[in-house]
């Protein structure tokens, strides 16, 4: 039975003509909630708004729902005379220090994290996979660890920063990465250490509370999921259901092990967060690290193996030919971040870049 899988989407609210990100994004999600209802919401920093699909069990249903919440949230935007972008990162702006929303919780993070929130300028993706139970949500987020540096380059899409170019591909994991819980998790013996870990994290106060455990994967607090939160937003509706579905096999062809009784493989922590920095550095064009065998490998030859290992489950729900082109199409145009660049040295203008990753009304493939 294929696992139901939801997707959560962050865009930066920029201004039509500067293209520069601004705080409006109260005024986008109150315009947005009247189609998307609570689908559509805020984040801690007032340039970022959020939206959320519906959980589904079919990657062609996925594809339209987040076409039409894309649409959704544009039309959104461009009645309250603003624009939204799709990119990992700001390209334009003022960011420092970021403008906070309003709300007690955000409040209260930034009396914790302090400078750290005044720099939170990102915009993430999370695929949600449904789960059974927590105990093989933390099984299978082991077995997804090897994996994660290349889901990281495939999704790359961030690599401009307030005007610059920060010679990264993704240069939202880099930001991120400052964080006390974050990046990839640890490997987990058994529901009851993560649970203990938590609770220790928590107790010392480097966790605010349980929603700020922002580890790549994690399992959900609220839903019966596993959530893999490490990509940047897509360009286009299309990569992101592609991404989304590959996640979700991915997570099933690990779950399948967990329940054979494979404890899953436990790579060096220092081989996994150079993989992350290679990936985050060049994106799917570069050359990154097998973090099972410490052997060099591109991350194009690294991604089919992802896709080779996910196949017994794409084949099953019918996306494997789908998702082993839309590989093949990404590898052939670029990543986000390779297109972003490719619009600047069109006419050297970042307000290009913006451009490229506006939403509109009829979201389609770019």
């Amino acid at each position: 039975m294929a696992l139901r899988f939801g997707v959560e989407e962050e865009y930066f609210v920029v201004d039509p003509g500067s293209r520069s990100v601004v705080p409006r994004a109260g005024d986008v999600v109150r315009r947005a909630a009247e189609t998307l209802g609570e689908r559509a919401s805020t984040e801690l920093i007032s340039f970022l708004a959020e939206a959320k699909t519906s959980p589904c069990d079919d990657l062609d249903k996925m594809t339209e729902q987040i076409r039409a919440m894309r649409a959704a949230m544009a039309g959104a935007a461009a009645d309250e005379g603003v624009r939204l972008a799709a990119t990992g990162s700001p390209v334009l702006g003022e960011l420092t220090p970021a403008p906070i929303s309003a709300g007690a919780r955000y409040a209260d993070s930034l009396a914790t994290y302090r400078g750290l929130d005044d720099e939170q300028c990102i915009c993430s993706c999370h695929v949600h996979v449904e789960m059974p139970d927590r105990a093989k949500a933390v099984r299978v987020s082991n077995h997804l660890r090897p994996w994660l540096p290349t889901l990281l380059a495939m999704a790359a899409n961030s690599p401009y920063w307030a005007g610059r170019d920060t010679g990264h591909a993704c240069w939202r994991a880099m930001s991120w990465a400052r964080w006390p819980v974050a990046g990839p998790p640890p490997y987990f013996e058994s529901l009851a250490h993560y649970e203990h870990l938590v609770g220790t994290l928590l107790g010392c106060g480097a966790l605010m509370d349980t929603a700020t455990i922002f580890w790549d994967v994690r399992p959900s607090e609220r839903l019966p999921t596993l959530e893999v939160r490490l990509g940047d937003v897509a360009l286009t509706a299309d990569e992101a259901a592609l991404f989304a579905a590959l996640v979700r096999a991915l997570v099933q062809v690990c779950l399948s092990a967990v329940e054979a009784g494979d404890p899953g493989p436990n790579p060096t922590p220092e081989v996994l967060r150079a993989a992350y920095w290679l990936a985050a550095r060049d994106g799917l064009a570069g050359t990154g690290v097998d973090v099972l065998t410490g052997r060099p490998a591109s991350f194009r030859e690294l991604a089919g193996g992802l896709v080779d290992h996910a196949a017994p489950a794409l084949r099953d729900h019918g996306d494997l030919d789908r998702v082993t082109e839309g590989l093949r199409a990404l590898a052939d145009r670029g990543t986000g971040a390779e297109r972003q660049r490719a619009a600047y040295r069109g006419r050297g203008l970042l307000s290009d870049v913006v451009d490229l990753a506006l939403l509109t009304p009829g979201e389609h493939d770019g």
